[in-house]
């Protein structure tokens, strides 16, 4: 008889939908690009491969590093591009605590910032897969910033638990 952890399950299936939605979110749509010449199939630009493997390699390190600190019951969560930063206003429930788990893989650092203040406590997020764990006490909508600082780059992924 296999034994199947539901939690592992729901990690890994979180891990999918994250590379999943990375994907679809950063493929562009073509509106307002000036475009030269039409992109050879058969070969693709060196620094456009070299980038998108770079970011993949990125985007696996920062998974796995939350997936090996994830507790409670996972809310929402996300990989974005440093430079993009991390902006969500999560449905979190009113009395609830909850845990922010970060890690950002490249180089330089981010900043995380609550609205309001008295939610969470600012702080410095290094981009070199340190778990940064933020605990977030809900009195009443909430709003997270994660800003890249000039400079950095590479990849940035958050999750919010139940505690």
């Amino acid at each position: 008889m296999t034994y199947s952890n539901p939690r592992a399950h729901l990690a890994a299936c979180a891990i999918a939908a994250s590379a999943f939605l990375l994907t679809s979110c950063t493929s562009g749509s073509g509106e307002g690009e000036a475009r030269s010449a039409p992109p050879s199939p058969s070969a693709p630009s060196a620094s456009r491969t070299a980038t998108g493997s770079s970011e993949k390699k990125l985007t696996e390190q920062v998974q796995a590093a939350l997936a090996s600190v994830h507790s409670g019951t996972m809310v929402e969560a996300g990989v974005e591009r440093v430079g993009d930063g991390i902006h969500t206003e999560p449905n979190l429930s009113k009395g609830k605590t909850y845990r922010l788990n970060l890690v950002c893989s490249g180089s330089g650092s981010a900043k995380l910032t609550f609205v309001p203040a008295s939610a969470g406590r600012a702080s410095t997020v290094p981009c070199d897969q340190s778990v940064v764990q933020q605990r977030i006490t809900m009195h009443k909508g909430v709003h997270i910033d994660v800003n890249g600082a000039k400079g950095s780059t590479g990849m940035i992924a958050w999750q919010i638990d139940t505690i």
